[in-house]
Parts: C-alpha cells; sequence; structure tokens
C-alpha cells in the first residue's frame, strides 16, 4: 500500500458537498468494477433485486439496498471479486399502469399504428386509446426516464453497483433470455397452454397467478332461496352470488350430512331458469355454512373450481373477460321463459345482475326472508382495485408442484438447500409451497412484456392448432410473434385459413425476473462470464415477496439445472410509518429519499437503514438519522484530531509500547473480530453497533487519556501516535460498508487510494494479545470517576487540579499506577495519587491555583 508522508488536512472538515465529489471519483476510478477473470472461488455474486420503474424510489429502497450494498463493500475488502449489477423491472403491469395513469391513454390492439401519434399535455378524464405499437414506444419513454431518476438516487446513497452490467428486463438480451428459458420449459413439457378456468382482472383484463392475489373484506348480502325437489318441496342455499345462478350446475353438501343424504343422486330445478342439476357429495362443503348446501357455479371462487374439476361437472361460464354477463344464455337453459330471463341480464355487472336475480326470485316466490349481512373474504389482484371474476381463458402454466407432488417436494428440497437470513424466514417459505393450489399461470394478456414466443397453424377454418405449436430457433431470439413471421411462412398468411397466427400474449413479469440470474449473468450469451457467478452467493430482497419472486426464481433454476440459485437468502423487514403500518405506494404513506439525502447525508440515511436487524420491519425515523450525521460528523472531526497529533501513515508500523496504548489495540481487536463475524453471518447491524460503541468511547475516553501525552516527542508518545493511527485506520475500513462517503473523505487526508479497496482488518493485524485486557475499562472508569467528582466539587471541566487522590480497590492499585501520567493529563492535575481502599473507590480532588493556559 502506498502512503502519503504527511497528512493533508482541511482547515475546517466538512460533510457538505462530499457524496459529488466521491461518486465523480468512484466512478473514474472505476472502483467497483467487477473482475471478470477472477475463478469462481473468489467470486461473490449478488443476485441484486431490480425494482420496478414505475414512479419513484421510495424510502424501503434506500433500506433494503443499503443493507446489500454493506454486505458488497465488506466482501470487496475481504478480497473478494464481487459481483453486484443492478437492473431495472420495466415490463409488466405496474409500468402499463403508471403510463396510463401518466398520459391518459390505453392500449388497444385493434387500432393502427399512429406514427404521428403525441400524448396529450394533460391527461383527460377519460383515457384515450392508442395502437399496441403507440402505447408500447410511450412505456420505453416513461421507464427510460423512471430509470435514470432511480440510477441518481442510487448514486447519491454510494450503491457500489458495477454499472457496466446494468440491465431492464425488457431489453433484447433479457427477452432472448426469457424467451430461451420458456422455450427449454416447454420442450421438456415444463410448459404447457390449457383451456381453464382463470382468475381474471376484469379492470386490466389479464389473468392473475395465484402469487399475486390478496384477500380483502366486502360487505355483503346471503340470500336464502330455494329449488325445487322431485316431490315438489323446496331445498334452501344461502348464497352470496345469486347472478350466478344461471351458472349452477349443481348443489353440494358434505358427505356426512344426515339432513342430504338422502338427495345425494337425484335432481332439483334451478329456480328462474328451470335447469335440472344434480345434487352432489364433496368433503369440501362445510355442513355449519348457511344450510349446509350450496350451488357449484362456473365459477364463483376458487372452491367452485376444485368442485368443478374434482366432480368433473360441466362449464356454463355466464361472466365474460369484460366483467359482464356475456351475451349468450347457457345451453342447459332451455325454457323460453328461462332465455327470456337471461336475456334481462346479458350485458349487466355482476353487481346490477345481483340485484335483478334478486327481485326475480322473489317475484318467483323463491326467495325466504330478507338478505342477511355478512362480512366476506374475497379475491382481489393484489394491484387491482375490483374483486376477481374467474372466467374460462387459455392460458400457458410452468410446472411448479402446484399439482405434482414430487415437483413440490423438489422445491421444498431446494429451499432447505439455501441458508436463510433470518432463519425463520424458511417456513414462510415451506408454508407457501405446501399450500399450491394449481401450477404457475404466466401468461398475461397485456401489452409491454416479453412475448410468448410461439405461433399456432390455422387449419382450413381459421382454427388454431394449440397442440402444436410452431417455436423459433434459438438463435432468432428475441422474437416477437405478432410482427414476426415464423419460418416456412410469410406475413400475407398471419390469420389467414392454412396460415398462421402469432400467439397474442406477454409473459407476466414475473416469468422474467425469475430469470434474474441467468439475465445478469448473460446465460446463453456469455456462458464463461455465467460459469464464474452462477449459482450465486446470496440473494437480497424483501420477505413480502418470498411467494413470487425468491419462489419463481427456485422454481427456474431447479427446472433449468437442477440446484438452488444461490447459496443464501437475506430478507429485509418493511419500512413503517409512524402509525406502525407499512410503508407502500398503494396506501400512500411512502416516503421519497432524495430529499433525506440531502438533508442529513447519504451517510446518515445509511446508518439509520443498517441498524435495523435482518428481516426486521423498522420505523422510519429521521431522529436516527441525526444520530448518524453526527456519528459522520464526529469521525470527521476525531480523525482531524488524531491525525492534527502529528499522527500519520509513517506511525501504523511502529511500536506501541505503553500499556494503556496496547490494551486499547486489543480491546480493538476484538471489535474487529466480532464485526467481521457479525459480517459474515449477515448481520450488518451488529457490526455496526459493535463498532459504533467502541469509537464512542475511545472518541470520549481514550483520545481524553493519551492527548496530552501524544503532542510529546518522546517513547510514550510515539507509543501514542501510533497507537492512533493502527485505531484510525481499522476503525474507518470498520465503518467503511455502512459509512462510506465519510470514511473515504478521512482515508484521503493521509493514505493514498481509497479505503473501499483497501484490506478489511484482521483482529491478528493488531498483535497485543499480552496486552491487560481490564486497564483501559479501569483507566475509563478513572477518569469517569474524576470528571464526576470535579462537577460535584463545583470544578469546571477544563480547571486545573492541584491533586487528584484516589482510593481504588487493592487490585486496581498497580492497574492505574501504569496510567498514572494520563490520568493527570487528562484530568489537568499536577499530582495523581492513587492509594487502596478498603471498601468502594472513592476519588477527591483538589482544584489548582492558577486559571487553565
Amino acid at each position: 500500500m502506498d502512503i502519503m508522508s504527511s497528512p493533508a488536512l482541511p482547515e475546517k472538515p466538512t460533510l457538505d458537498g462530499v457524496e459529488d465529489k466521491l461518486v465523480a471519483r468512484w466512478d473514474e476510478q472505476q472502483l467497483y468494477a467487477f473482475d471478470r477473470t477472477a475463478p469462481r472461488e473468489q467470486v461473490f455474486a449478488i443476485d441484486t433485486p431490480p425494482p420496478t420503474a414505475s414512479g419513484a424510489l421510495h424510502i424501503g429502497h434506500v433500506f433494503s439496498y443499503t443493507h446489500t450494498d454493506t454486505l458488497a463493500r465488506f466482501w470487496r475488502m475481504r478480497g473478494k471479486a464481487v459481483f453486484y449489477p443492478i437492473g431495472w423491472d420495466d415490463n409488466g403491469l405496474p409500468s402499463e399502469k403508471r403510463v396510463q395513469n401518466f398520459y391518459g391513454v390505453r392500449g388497444d390492439a385493434s387500432l393502427p399504428y399512429d406514427a404521428d401519434f403525441t400524448p396529450p399535455e394533460k391527461p383527460g378524464k377519460q383515457e384515450i386509446a392508442i395502437s399496441r405499437r403507440n402505447f408500447l414506444e410511450l412505456c420505453e419513454i416513461l421507464t427510460v426516464q423512471d430509470e435514470q431518476a432511480f440510477e441518481d438516487v442510487f448514486r447519491r446513497l454510494g450503491a457500489s453497483f458495477d454499472w457496466s452490467y446494468q440491465y431492464r428486463t425488457i431489453e433484447d438480451r433479457s427477452q432472448a433470455v426469457s424467451q430461451r428459458a420458456f422455450l427449454r420449459n416447454l420442450e421438456r413439457g415444463e410448459a404447457y397452454s390449457s383451456q381453464a378456468p382463470t382468475l381474471w382482472d376484469i379492470t386490466f383484463r389479464t389473468a392473475v397467478a395465484q402469487a399475486e392475489l390478496e384477500d380483502r373484506e366486502r360487505q355483503g348480502n346471503y340470500y336464502k332461496f330455494g329449488f325445487d325437489k322431485a316431490d315438489g318441496s323446496k331445498v334452501y342455499v344461502e348464497s352470496t352470488r345469486p347472478e350466478l345462478l344461471p351458472a349452477c350446475v349443481a348443489l353440494v353438501a358434505h358427505p356426512d350430512d344426515e339432513r342430504y343424504q338422502s338427495m345425494f343422486g337425484t335432481t332439483v330445478t334451478t329456480p328462474v331458469f328451470g335447469v335440472d342439476v344434480p345434487v352432489v357429495a364433496h368433503e369440501l362443503a362445510d355442513p355449519e355454512k348457511g344450510s349446509g348446501i350450496a350451488m357449484i357455479c362456473t365459477w364463483g371462487d376458487t372452491t367452485d373450481v376444485t368442485w368443478w374439476r374434482e366432480l368433473q361437472l360441466p362449464a356454463r361460464a355466464v361472466i365474460g373477460r369484460d366483467g359482464r354477463m356475456v351475451a349468450e344464455a347457457p345451453e342447459a337453459i332451455t325454457s323460453d321463459e328461462g332465455r327470456t330471463k337471461y336475456a334481462e341480464l346479458a350485458g349487466m355487472t355482476p353487481h346490477s345482475a345481483k340485484q335483478a336475480v334478486a327481485a326475480m326470485l322473489v317475484d318467483a316466490g323463491a326467495m325466504e326472508g330478507e338478505p342477511t349481512p355478512t362480512t366476506q373474504q374475497v379475491k382481489f389482484y393484489e394491484r387491482g382495485e375490483r374483486p376477481l371474476e374467474i372466467v374460462s381463458t387459455r392460458q400457458w402454466y410452468i410446472r411448479n408442484g402446484g399439482r405434482d407432488r414430487d415437483v413440490r417436494d423438489e422445491m421444498i428440497a431446494r429451499g432447505r438447500d439455501v441458508r436463510w437470513v433470518p432463519e425463520h424466514m424458511r417456513h414462510r417459505y415451506e408454508n407457501w409451497v405446501e399450500g399450491l393450489t394449481g401450477d404457475w399461470l404466466i401468461s398475461r394478456q397485456r401489452f409491454f412484456g416479453v412475448p410468448i414466443p410461439l405461433w399456432y397453424r390455422l387449419d382450413e377454418n381459421g382454427e388454431p392448432d394449440y397442440d402444436n405449436p410452431i417455436a423459433p430457433p434459438a438463435d432468432r431470439l428475441p422474437i416477437d410473434p405478432s410482427t414476426d413471421v415464423p419460418d416456412g411462412f410469410t406475413e400475407a398468411q398471419r390469420g389467414q385459413p392454412g396460415g398462421f397466427a402469432g400467439d397474442p400474449d406477454v409473459m407476466d413479469t414475473w416469468a422474467t425476473s425469475s430469470l434474474t440470474p441467468q439475465i445478469a449473468g448473460h446465460w446463453g450469451s456469455d456462458d464463461d462470464l455465467f460459469e464464474r457467478i452462477f449459482p450465486m452467493d446470496v440473494r437480497p430482497q424483501g420477505h413480502d415477496i418470498i411467494r413470487t419472486w425468491l419462489f419463481s426464481t427456485i422454481v427456474r433454476s431447479q427446472l433449468e439445472f437442477g440446484v438452488a440459485p444461490w447459496k443464501t437468502a437475506t430478507l429485509s423487514g418493511w419500512i413503517l410509518d409512524p402509525d406502525r403500518k407499512k410503508m407502500s405506494k398503494s396506501k400512500g404513506n411512502v416516503v421519497t429519499p432524495i430529499g433525506l439525502l440531502e438533508q442529513y447525508g447519504s451517510d446518515a440515511v445509511r446508518y439509520w437503514a443498517a441498524s435495523a436487524r435482518p428481516g426486521s420491519d423498522t420505523a422510519f425515523d429521521e431522529a436516527q438519522m441525526k444520530v448518524g450525521r453526527r456519528l459522520a460528523t464526529k469521525i470527521l472531526n476525531a480523525s482531524k484530531f488524531v491525525l492534527g497529533t502529528g499522527a500519520g501513515a509513517s506511525d501504523l508500523s511502529g511500536a506501541v509500547t505503553e500499556p494503556l496504548d496496547r490494551s486499547m489495540l486489543a480491546a480493538l481487536a476484538d471489535v474487529v473480530a466480532a464485526a467481521t463475524a457479525a459480517f459474515e453471518d449477515y448481520n450488518y447491524a451488529v457490526a455496526l453497533e459493535r463498532t459504533e460503541s467502541f469509537f464512542w468511547s475511545f472518541c470520549d475516553n481514550y483520545l481524553e487519556l493519551v492527548k496530552s501525552r501524544a503532542y510529546g516527542d518522546d517513547e510514550g508518545a510515539q507509543s501514542a501516535k501510533s497507537a492512533l493511527a493502527q485505531a484510525l485506520s481499522v476503525l474507518l475500513r470498520l465503518f467503511a460498508p455502512i459509512l462510506p462517503f465519510v470514511t473515504d473523505e478521512v482515508w484521503s487526508w493521509w493514505q493514498e487510494g481509497s479505503v473501499h479497496v483497501q484490506s478489511w482488518p484482521a483482529s491478528g493485524d493488531l498483535p497485543y494479545d499480552d496486552a491487560d485486557p481490564a486497564l483501559l475499562p479501569s483507566a475509563i472508569a478513572a477518569i469517569g470517576a474524576i470528571r464526576k467528582a470535579k462537577s460535584e466539587a463545583g470544578v469546571k471541566g477544563f480547571a486545573p487540579l492541584a491533586v487528584v487522590r484516589a482510593a481504588v480497590p487493592a487490585a486496581d492499585v498497580e492497574r492505574l499506577e501504569l496510567v498514572r501520567g494520563d490520568l493527570a493529563g487528562a484530568s489537568r492535575a499536577e499530582m495523581v495519587e492513587i492509594t487502596a481502599a478498603e471498601g468502594d473507590a472513592a476519588y477527591e480532588v483538589v482544584p489548582g491555583v492558577s486559571e487553565p493556559a
């Protein structure tokens, strides 16, 4: 290590402007560039979360990405070649929703491209319909703008990404990786398409996967109405969805329910629509719910789907993709009266149809009593505002264990191959996997996403052959089947009988972001790089997306490589607002970070973030940022003091002879060991706590004890200077992963290069294990007692003393004799008398005659 011969101390150290100066310097020096010649065993690879490019970063991003950055900086100082990329998850529904809101437009695949289209300056109340291509162009424009703003915040934060490995999940290379992985899944039978009941968001007109659901409470009503039995009596059901009566395919009760056992195998007739439906048994029917017998409709909820599938019932869907009652009545409604009644419902929303069917039931004399209010748990898309419906659609799926016990066991096993920080988060993963009810639905009926890379032959009637899709060769990827043509066809054959049709859907954003190790590692295009970084060392992420991002990444890695994609998963908690509620954009309670970074400084905000334990939810707390600002300022001032004694780089190898100095460095060696172990355990918070605790004591006590000695020119002074230089070097390196700006600023005052490319300190670098470990605490206790005695005697802190009399336990007399001179210097006493006390220690001070100099 090159060293400077003398410190270059600023007259007035300041934190102002340090971020801009150092970020520019780091970029110029390419300080965080990944060494891609390093062998795999020397690489520490991070599967960095790509934030969703849909607006502004919020304080939660700063919180969690700081945690990861401390790890990257630590392992870089440990000599690892750190692979630390950054990407932007810019395709998918969140980006589309932002474009719709920002520009006041919506995509319509039926419209032609308008080369002259310009979005309105201010969006109106009604969204403007534009072509798919026009809509995608606006998505590209806005996401690029958002990503630049994200980059600016991350740079200001001091994130030590290697920006040359930056990626976008919508860019061509990412699309090629995503499509390649899908086609390999298809080739191995792990991907398949199916026409089936699908959870459907009627606002966004797209299918939704199980992992994207959330239950919300809604107020509803139970309606009690009767079905006609063959003997002329009625059997009553209680339902919150009478509008699905025309979709009824059966009544179901529990097989052990004695009230209905005699009815199993018989039929009843639906009121209003006059359709005969069977009465069946199934264990999912709840005898305690309502009347104990329920309608099975296609489809009111996921239980209906289970009953329909397991009991092999017919499908009579009545709600379409637009969320309205379909125009044509189910074929099972054959009576003129029933078809006339259904015609009144056609085109209605479910809410309006509910009221209409309830009125029909009253008119038919089938309704019993008034509706009974109830609170329901209703499924929503996590980003949606209207309840999901279940409609019949053709979708693409990837096998994830939801329907295959063997695959599920593989996913559990891969999860157990991963080290979880904190460990209890693994149970969330396993609970999710065990609770899967179906395979992973990956297709979406949207625009801004990675296209499903397939075409379908059309028969003589123009109907697609879904069972034999046409796939492109790997060297053609990425492709867009809506504009690209399969081999052996021409564009003129698109949509024509005997020709072809492109798959109209795109993949869910998770289907691409589940491949972040492959995308970041250039799988398929730079296999040398990929082999150096995969499987990766760590996946840092929020605990709320274990079921989506973490699980889906394990699925893709297991299916493709048969291994877990990383060795360790570290989970960050949520940021809570003052009411202890999670901060989120949807709740409108988020805080954007740029103002905080400017007000308190990046190190102060990083200090707040790094103070939180892994996986713990943490309150947003500006008071903690003020503490971080005070710590960074103290590092500046204490460092200037240390270097102002004349201590410098040349003293790093000097002899440390004084017992107090050796005891301090031995204590610091213990801190190094503890901080190292904590970082190796991914616990940056403990590393910070141990380092900070030592540092404040170092400043408040040790510096006070040795400052008068350090300004001398004898052997004792040289010992102090050497100890101070060694301690400062170690402390700056211990703080560097968490407070990168102030530590690099101070490092530049007295040493060449950046602190961030120095070696992490080792306890063996401080070979003072023969020192008395109790000496430093004893000296600190003594100087503390002297300060207290001065205060009780009414002596000002800087006033000189003639004598300090210390009566201490006999075991401490010899120890304190070793620091008599330092105690005198720190207390400004002409003499310190140390005697053995029979009981507790007692200190007496005698003020001096002269005034302080």
